[in-house]
């Protein structure tokens, strides 16, 4: 069976101008992948991250390199092709963007979903949570209240006035649960002088308080409220090591390199005791769809990218106050070839 694959970038403006502890950005840029056989198509997304070194450029290359190290080859089943995907490419979003396009195509050949096909129950609904980006604590509180007591909120912070931020989004949306992502943004002394505080506003998860390569101390600290491993996880490889530093990890396809590594890391998370959070670079529906797959075995979701950009694929997921349903069969995933939304045909016709 040969494949072809094509590539495209596509750009997404935002709501509003979103902040996290290392920058802010204002639309989101995004690598599309289409796979096809000459018959079906399957198609994935990706958001290639500068802070593990990727541009959307460098992940072209790769897939560039790719298509002809092994295209103008045949492999027996798609199944070959995605074992070679995943030995010939790194973890990351070019790798992340091919194999869901190739779980997409997988499906439409064998006329199964992808969620049949992986034996997995995917729940009809779950609840994500919804980020506010860092501002001024009236204005977070204000952000807050927007969202109409929340189920869950996700608090983007860096280290500046971080209990006061905190306890307005509180006093503002006292039903929210929330958690707190400070994108490496802490420093040691800040965590153990602020996690007391926050932890009696009733914050119940800390996402990557420390730089990646500064988290060993925090396997001597009594956290009194979780810690979540984001930038020091990926994949399976030195997750063991995380053990006694976090009680939970943030599975991204983006990271892991797609759904196929993300299954495996899930299972080997949940055998070592880890909480699971699924997580999301800011993308389109496309990029949720098959992480929406992880969520039956999660204990937290963030896939909430589609709230953030201004317009979204044609047959997004629906979200209605924080419940995100499952993937319509026209986006990705489904069974039949005819659902296939008419904006992926338009993309290759645009090339």
């Amino acid at each position: 069976m040969q494949l072809s694959i094509h590539t495209q970038i596509n750009s997404f403006p935002l709501r509003q101008v979103f902040r996290i502890a290392r920058g802010s950005k204002t639309q989101a840029d995004v690598l599309t992948v289409i796979v096809s056989d000459g018959k079906h198509y399957g198609w994935g997304e990706a958001v290639p991250y500068a802070r593990y070194g990727e541009s959307l450029e460098g992940a072209i290359s790769q897939l560039n390199e790719f298509t002809l190290g092994y295209c103008t080859t045949s492999a027996a089943s798609l199944r070959d092709w995605q074992q070679r995907v995943q030995q010939a490419l790194p973890a990351g979003a070019a790798r992340n963007a091919l194999d869901c396009a190739l779980w997409d195509l997988s499906a439409k050949q064998q006329q199964q979903s992808v969620a049949q096909l992986l034996k997995l129950t995917e729940p009809a609904e779950c609840i994500t949570a919804q980020t506010l980006s860092i501002d001024t604590p009236d204005a977070m509180a204000a952000a807050a209240i927007a969202l109409d007591q929340a189920p869950l909120i996700k608090v983007k912070l860096d280290s500046d006035d971080v209990v006061n931020k905190v306890r307005a989004i509180h006093h503002a949306s006292p039903a929210s649960q929330i958690i707190i992502d400070a994108n490496e943004g802490w420093s040691f002394e800040v965590l153990k002088q602020v996690s007391p505080e926050l932890a009696a506003l009733g914050v119940t998860l800390i996402e990557q308080p420390l730089p990646a390569g500064d988290d060993d101390v925090l396997g001597n600290f009594a956290s009194p409220i979780p810690l979540c491993a984001d930038e020091s996880c990926h994949t399976r490889e030195g997750l063991a090591l995380l053990v006694g530093k976090y009680q939970a990890v943030n599975i991204k396809l983006d990271k892991t390199g797609g759904l196929t590594e993300a299954l495996e890391l899930q299972l080997e998370a949940m055998a070592l005791g880890f909480k699971i959070m699924v997580g999301c670079m800011v993308g389109s529906s496309l990029a949720m769809a098959p992480a929406r797959l992880l969520c039956g075995n999660a204990d937290y979701v963030d896939l909430d990218g589609p709230l953030l950009i201004a317009s979204d694929r044609r047959s997004p997921i629906p979200f209605e106050h924080g419940r995100m349903a499952t993937a319509p069969a026209a986006l990705w995933g489904g069974a039949d070839a005819r659902t296939q939304t008419s904006e992926l045909f338009e993309s290759l016709a645009q090339r």
